[in-house]
């Protein structure tokens, strides 16, 4: 059986400096983006389009909800298969091509896993079970692009 999820945020342009849009230059790229009940995520747009450093951008976040996703699908797997999980720590990394128009996309992004499991019998289980949540993932599952899992699994 099907079910509808939806998902509620709202996000505010945080950049007039006085004098709106009326120059590129002129306006800030400093965004929130808030849901109900949830701290404020502050945004804006990656340094080299005049943004913040300080902030998150919108290629960080999507990086982040690749990582995020994957990792709750990985937790749920391994709980229902018996390996314990004691340690998880992604690297990730995203590449987005910027055209010459100033459009872009990203390409690829690549998942580095270091997970480490409570009994050393637990890591080939541990090792499979990266493919079935890559699969699993509603995030990975909605992008146009690849993403590759190089997991490091310990014990």
């Amino acid at each position: 059986m099907e079910k509808n999820h939806r998902y509620f945020t709202q996000m505010e342009w945080k950049g007039n400096l006085g004098t709106g849009t009326s120059e590129y230059k002129a306006y800030s790229r400093n965004f929130e983006i808030c849901a109900d009940q949830k701290p404020v995520l502050l945004g804006s747009s990656d340094p080299a389009f005049r943004g913040d450093a300080s902030r998150y951008n919108p290629e960080e976040m999507l990086v982040g909800a690749v990582s995020s996703c994957h990792m709750l699908w990985y937790l749920h797997l391994c709980a229902v298969n018996h390996v314990v999980v004691l340690e998880y720590l992604d690297n990730a990394a995203g590449t987005m091509t910027e055209n010459a128009g100033g459009s872009g996309e990203f390409t690829e992004v690549t998942l580095k896993p270091s997970i480490r499991v409570r009994e050393s019998s637990m890591r080939e289980k541990a090792l499979q079970l990266h493919e079935e949540a890559h699969k699993m993932c509603f995030i990975a599952r909605s992008i146009n692009f690849p993403v590759h899992i190089q997991p490091t699994i310990t014990s």
